[in-house]
């Protein structure tokens, strides 16, 4: 009898630590989330608030969420990952603004040295984490770049026929998203979700989502 207590002591003290284990990064995997904050303009003006993001999560997933495309890697792939998606037109769109904004050039024209110093721009704009007072500061041309993404993802979770093969191809149906509203706060959260994977944790060179 005492060496089976031995035993159940054992057990519980190798329970107590794995749950203390778990336990512990559990709190560091919410600690450590991507925040959800406003989005502001240079004004001060809030243009992408905080319910809008949750509420574009919802118009997400009452469209299948996960079985269309995914976020983050988590999901069907079918369609594409929403988030590295959306980060990669986004920064196309920078991109070719900051060209014609500084050069007066396509970024297909631009020699190397002109490309080198849009990246060092591209890495400032999008890496820099500058949340506060749980608030973070768009510049006018990433506002600018947002709006050329937003419009394609509206017309593409729409009925535009301009992207009625697109949707074929991710085996969307026409107009997946109906009301222009739900789209509009269903590109919020994708814009947030792509946020997230560019943006450096406070502190560090990782992003939110370890440079995923």
């Amino acid at each position: 009898m005492r060496e089976y207590k031995r035993y159940w002591l054992a057990l519980v003290a190798v329970l107590v630590v794995c749950f203390s284990i778990l336990g512990y990064y559990g709190v560091e995997v919410y600690r450590n989330s991507p925040p959800v904050v406003n989005f502001t303009d240079e004004n001060g003006k809030v243009v992408i608030d905080k319910e809008s993001i949750y509420k574009g999560q919802e118009a997400w997933q009452s469209i299948g969420g996960m079985q269309v495309g995914s976020v983050w890697g988590h999901g069907a792939y079918q369609a594409p990952d929403w988030s590295a998606d959306w980060l990669h037109k986004e920064l196309v769109a920078f991109l070719e603004i900051k060209a014609d904004e500084i050069y007066h050039l396509k970024c297909s024209d631009l020699n190397a040295e002109q490309k080198a110093n849009l990246k060092v721009l591209l890495k400032k704009e999008y890496r820099e984490n500058s949340v506060k007072d749980d608030k973070f500061v768009l510049s006018a041309d990433r506002l600018k770049a947002i709006s050329q993404v937003a419009s394609e993802y509206s017309a593409l979770f729409g009925d535009d026929p301009k992207f009625k093969s697109l949707r074929e191809a991710y085996a969307m149906k026409e107009n997946t998203l109906p009301g222009a509203s739900d789209r509009a706060d269903l590109n919020n959260f994708f814009f947030w979700s792509a946020w997230a994977t560019a943006t450096n944790r406070p502190g560090s060179e990782a992003t939110y989502t370890n440079n995923w």
